[in-house]
This record gives C-alpha cells, sequence and structure tokens, in this order.
C-alpha cells in the first residue's frame, strides 16, 4: 500500500530535539522515526519500523543461508537460571529486577544465554541432534547508569543474539567461522563499513572474541590497527614485553630526600638535581608510578588495590575493568575508579604522593602487601631486572635503583595503561594507530561455561556424557539503524541506502491543479503495481518548500516530482545522494523508474 503522507502517523519537527548529541539522534527524531519515552528509551514510528523491519530482514536472511533457526524468549524472566550461572548477582546494578505480586523475583532480560541453553537442554539429548544455531531477534534491557546517543547507548533496545551448540570445540571452530562470516555479510549488505577487531571476553567467559566496529568519531570504543594488518579492541591490545634483566651487578638501591614531589614531574626535576646521572637526564619513563585503585564488585563489596606502571605512562581504567575480575577472583563485571581520601584514611600504610613497593630499605618499610594488606598489580613492562626511581612510602622520599624482581615482588600482571599512537603491535606487524568506532556486532566462543553450570550434556558417539560447548553471537539491530543514520546524512537530513530506506521511492506532488495530483497519484500506483514501496506526498494545501524540506529530511534515495513541469509532459527525478537531478518524459517515467531502483 502506498504510504500517503496525507493520513501518514507522522509529524516532522524543524528544530532539534534539546537532549540530542549526535546526527542520528537529531535526524530521526526529527524526521519522525523514533520519540522519546523516557531517558534511554524511545517509541518507534511506522517510519522507523519500515526501517526497522528492512534491517531485521537482511539479519534473518543471512541466519537462515547459514542454517540458523529463529527462535523467541520472553523479555521477562525468571531470576533461577541466573542464579544457577551467578549472574543475578554479577550483574550488579546493571539490569532491571522486578517481583511479581506474590514476591517472586524476576528480571528484564539484558541477554539469554541462559535461557537458549535450557531450551536445547529441554530438547535435545544425543551428538546426534548436534549441531545446532538459534537465534532470536528480541528486546533487550540494562540499567544504563548514563543513557546517551539515542539509540547508540540505551535502557532498551533490539538485538539479534544467536548461539551455536557443538558436540566438540572442533564444531565450535566451524559455527564460530560460519556466524562470523555471516555477520560480514550482513553489514555489507546493510552498507555500513566494519572492522572485524580482537575483542577480550569480558563477564561473558569464553576463549576466544571478536568485535565488529563501525568506524567513526563519535565511537565509544577505541581500537588500533597496524599496516601490516594487526586490529583490535584497546581492551584486547597485550604489551610487548620486554626480556628480562640480569641484575646480578647492579648497586644497591638508596633512599633519597626528594621534597615537595607528589607528582612525577616534580620528581623527575627532584631526580635531576639530587642524582644526576651520567647517562643523561632521568625521566618520566625512569619513575614508578603507584595509583591506587578501587574495584566495585558486583556483590557490592569495594575492594582496594594498587597499580605499578611506568611514569610517562596513564592508567587505562576500561583497559583495566576488561581482566580485573579475573585478578580479584571475582566472576561478572567489575568497575574501577581512583580510590578516594576516605579509602587512602583506611590504609595509613600508603604515603600518598609517595607510595612504593619494596619490602624494605634503609630502616623505611616499603612493603605494600606486608605494610597494607593490599594486593600490588603491575603493568607488563615492568619485568624482573628493571631499575625504577619510586616512592619509599615517607614523605618527601623516595627509593632510587629499585630492582624489579630483587627489591619486590608482586601478585600479578595487568594491562593497565593507556595504549598509544606508534606503540608495537604484539604480533610485530608494525606500529599501531588508533581510531574510534561503534560496537555493531560481537561474536564469542563460549564454549562450556554455561552448559557445564545449566547442566546441559549430551551422549557422545561412544554413549557417554559429553558436555556441550557453545558460541554466541550479538547484532544491535536498533543500533544498526542509528549507525546508519549517523554515516548517511548531510545538512539537510537523512539519506538511506536504498536497501533499508522506509521506501523506494518518495514522490512529492507540487502544485494546486487537480491534474498534478491525479498523475502524482497514477505514478504512485504504477509503481507499486511494479513491487516497489512508494511514499507519496499528497498532502494538498503544504507548501512546496515545506514538502521538499520534508522529503531532503526523511531520506529516500529517489525523490520524484509531480509539479508544474507536467504542463509539458515532463516530471523530475532527484537523487538525494547526489543531488542530481533528471528530466524525464512522463510516459517515459515508470520505465525510468524501473531502471533506476533496480539499479
Amino acid at each position: 500500500m502506498v504510504l500517503r503522507l496525507s493520513t501518514l502517523f507522522l509529524r516532522t519537527l524543524r528544530e532539534d530535539p534539546a537532549e540530542a548529541e549526535v546526527a542520528s539522534h537529531r535526524l530521526l527524531v526529527r524526521a519522525g522515526y523514533i520519540r522519546r519515552a523516557a531517558p534511554g528509551i524511545y517509541s518507534w514510528l511506522p517510519l522507523g519500523l519500515k526501517v526497522l523491519g528492512r534491517v531485521e530482514a537482511i539479519i534473518r536472511e543471512e541466519m537462515a543461508a547459514i542454517g540458523a533457526q529463529e527462535v523467541h524468549f520472553p523479555a521477562l524472566l525468571p531470576k533461577e537460571p541466573y542464579e544457577v550461572t551467578n549472574r543475578w548477582t554479577e550483574y550488579g546494578d546493571g539490569i532491571f529486577r522486578l517481583q511479581d505480586r506474590k514476591g517472586a523475583d524476576y528480571l528484564l532480560a539484558p541477554t539469554h544465554e541462559e535461557m537458549f541453553t535450557l531450551l536445547v537442554k529441554d530438547l535435545y539429548n544425543s551428538y546426534k541432534d548436534l549441531p545446532v544455531s538459534l537465534y532470536q531477534i528480541q528486546n533487550k534491557y540494562r540499567d544504563e547508569a548514563r543513557p546517551r546517543a539515542g539509540l547508540l547507548r540505551g535502557r532498551e533496545f533490539i538485538m539479534k543474539d544467536s548461539y551455536s551448540f557443538d558436540i566438540d570445540d572442533a564444531g565450535l571452530d566451524r559455527s564460530y567461522q560460519l556466524h562470523r562470516q555471516a555477520y560480514l555479510r550482513i553489514f555489507e549488505r546493510l552498507g555500513l563499513e566494519v572492522i572485524p577487531v580482537t575483542a577480550t571476553s569480558g563477564a561473558m567467559g569464553g576463549s576466544k572474541s571478536e568485535e565488529f566496529l563501525h568506524p567513526t568519531d563519535i565511537g565509544e570504543d577505541t581500537f588500533v590497527r597496524s599496516a601490516g594488518g594487526y586490529t583490535a579492541n584497546v581492551e584486547a591490545v597485550t604489551t610487548v614485553v620486554p626480556p628480562a634483566i640480569d641484575y646480578s651487578g647492579a648497586p644497591a638501591a638508596e633512599v633519597l630526600d626528594t621534597p615537595d614531589t607528589p607528582t612525577i614531574e616534580t620528581l623527575v626535576n627532584s631526580a635531576n638535581a639530587v642524582a644526576p646521572r651520567d647517562g643523561g637526564p632521568w625521566t618520566a619513563a625512569d619513575t614508578l608510578k603507584n595509583v591506587v585503585l578501587a574495584a566495585m564488585l558486583p556483590t557490592g563489596g569495594r575492594e582496594i588495590f594498587v597499580v605499578g606502571v611506568p611514569g610517562d605512562r596513564t592508567v587505562d581504567l576500561k583497559r583495566m575493568e576488561a581482566t580485573i575480575g579475573t585478578h580479584l577472583e571475582v566472576g561478572g563485571e567489575v568497575a574501577v575508579e581512583a580510590a578516594t581520601d576516605e579509602d587512602l584514611k583506611k590504609h595509613p600504610g600508603l604515603v600518598k604522593g609517595y607510595i612504593g613497593p619494596g619490602e624494605s630499605l634503609d630502616g623505611a618499610v616499603l612493603g605494600l602487601k606486608g605494610s597494607t594488606g593490599l594486593r600490588y598489580l603491575v603493568d607488563p613492562r615492568v619485568v624482573s631486572g628493571t631499575t625504577w626511581i619510586t616512592g619509599a612510602n615517607q614523605p618527601g622520599r623516595h627509593v632510587f635503583g629499585l630492582v624489579a624482581g630483587r627489591d619486590f615482588a608482586w601478585d600479578g600482571v595487568i594491562e593497565a595503561v593507556e595504549v598509544r599512537e606508534g606503540d608495537e603491535a604484539p604480533d610485530g606487524s608494525g606500529p599501531l594507530e588508533a581510531a574510534r568506532g561503534i560496537e555493531m556486532g560481537h561474536i564469542f566462543q563460549l564454549g562450556r561455561k554455561y552448559t557445564e553450570a545449566l547442566g546441559l550434556k549430551v551422549l557422545d558417539a561412544n554413549g557417554k556424557l559429553a558436555t556441550v560447548t557453545m558460541g554466541s553471537y550479538g547484532v544491535g539491530v536498533t543500533r544498526a539503524v542509528a549507525a546508519l543514520a549517523e554515516s548517511n546524512h548531510d545538512d539537510k537530513g537523512l539519506i538511506w541506502p536504498r536497501n533499508v530506506a522506509p521506501a523506494d521511492v518518495h514522490i512529492v506532488a507540487t502544485g494546486k491543479g487537480e491534474e498534478i495530483f491525479a498523475a502524482a497519484a497514477q505514478l504512485a500506483g504504477d509503481l507499486e503495481a511494479a513491487g516497489f514501496d512508494v511514499m507519496y506526498d499528497d498532502r494538498p494545501k503544504v507548501s512546496p518548500g515545506v514538502k521538499f524540506g520534508d522529503a531532503e529530511l526523511i531520506g529516500v534515495p529517489t525523490i520524484v516530482v509531480v509539479g508544474r513541469g507536467l504542463a509539458d509532459g515532463v516530471i523530475e527525478v532527484k537523487d538525494r545522494r547526489t543531488g542530481e537531478a533528471t528530466t524525464v518524459a512522463v510516459g517515459e517515467a515508470l520505465e525510468h523508474l524501473r531502471t533506476v531502483l533496480n539499479g
């Protein structure tokens, strides 16, 4: 049926919504695709659902092409399966919890691993049933602390999540590759540039993980790449670890007075004044900065720890959050922040500005573990034999020549600092360059984390019970709509790729004569009969300027103007992407548009 603007549930806006931060948010609201219902929650209007439906159709076709089958779970889920996997606790404040009238606990699903696993457990019991891949396109809910950027970071969103179930790891590898290739085809068909990058598995767990990032300056994710082909999310980059150094001939460390040096800059200046060296001046890279941090655990607890990093580097909390849970031996997502003054007061062994990791030296008590009981982690560049200037745990004093592995030890090594442009790629493929992107998809080799917890076992070829192995694969569907809007617009409005636009052609009737509207209606009907989706601006008392403005704002890539040219037997066909206009005879319009729309 032709979409007639005279009856379409649509109101375009001339002004940007006050809360909009990015172009996609502004334009999707202004053009009448979505409306804000609450922070991070949006209603979808008829035009928005048209685009959303086309995106979903592409996803369904590619999922079917790899043999995946669609199911649909409820969004309201019981607590019990998530308790078994411990995610009821691990999610912390990140999920919406509620109770029914009888006091039973439920959650609004942030993701559905547990439900997929239990469904397969309920119906399958033999290796002959496998492999199987199931997927759904479903609403998800996460209690984002700061929802932003419209559909890009919301509290309710639509995701395609699929799961593969295989009898062994070789099968998981095959299923993973099938999904990976399907994702590349999905994004290619959407016309959305993506770069697959190595990622961390985080709270999801598993042995392998990749993100599909759409490069854009407004992206929340930072990734790096090298000329040699290495790509990774910064959280997944591993430092090129320097070799250990023989310290058998290293001189003993000494404590020197360095008054008023609570910062790396003041320390370097003082070091060059009190202990100049022959090999050149001391720099920040010669210092070991010990940063006190707090981990907010999913259980609600708060654990203080210290991380030692080269003084010329800045701690990257997001990178630390990717792996800190492993070091603290807790599951789920762990947030990290700088320790507060209140935290420091509880640990008087920490002398702010002069914290050091040594055991004991020159009468000074330097040991972190011994004097404070705090966990001490270090950057991978802190290897045995490296020599540092660092705090002496006394006001106004630092240790010079403190040797790692000889004078101090650590409880673990963690990727703690920012990745800088020019750092070497871990695979030796050259220096790294940084870019930003939006995460459009994420795939995991989950392994047996959920199947073991929930008891999904089948009989193998030998008649013995074997735990099934899983893969998890997600695509942000509503996020794809936003990313497409973000990368396909100009200062006049949206410019949709043809295969996701809400219509194939937008016919605009301009003028007062009945013959104009009759010709426009006839063309709309002919195009619809030819199998095209048609939007027709048949509003009788709206000015041409408003109609043209709305057509450019809405963003259908082909605009047909039926107006005063009709007196000469012609119409105008505009390409919204290039701005080019072509005059076409009325009698040739249908065939011309067939060529354009099928091209």
